[in-house]
């Protein structure tokens, strides 16, 4: 199913929904298959539109770290990693050192609240580095 029909299947689906809503049904039906009146009840607490907070992510985990050992190519395109940390390069000139294979040191500061599209690794952005 191309994205075209599932994003007309979903709008249709959303209108239909709100369309059930608007007509000032509660949504039960009775035997017969037509809409149950409303209740006289006092209507339900609506919920809250302010959106729940939560926490702020650190930007980074604290200081500048050192980590060694040997670049391997992560599952998607374009990632490097070293053990278990995303190597996010800043600046291009240091990216040219960390080649598949090589084993490097390199110097930087974690970010695990870092978006990325690599899918694995906690971010590790790379200030310096050095093959050995």
């Amino acid at each position: 199913m191309t994205f075209t029909r599932m994003t007309l299947l979903a709008t249709a689906a959303m209108a239909l929904s709100v369309a059930g809503c608007a007509n000032g049904t509660s949504g039960s039906v009775d035997q017969a298959g037509a809409p149950a009146p409303a209740s006289s009840a006092a209507p339900a607490s609506s919920a809250s539109s302010a959106p729940a907070s939560s926490a702020p992510v650190p930007s980074s985990s604290g200081g500048t770290r050192t980590i060694s050992g040997t670049v391997t190519a992560g599952v998607e395109p374009n990632c490097l990693l070293v053990d278990d940390h995303l190597l996010v390069f800043e600046d291009e000139k240091l990216k040219a050192a960390a080649q598949e294979g090589a084993t490097v040191t390199v110097t930087g500061r974690t970010e695990p609240g870092m978006m990325t599209t690599c899918m694995q690794g906690t971010p590790f952005v790379v200030t310096a580095i050095r093959a050995k």
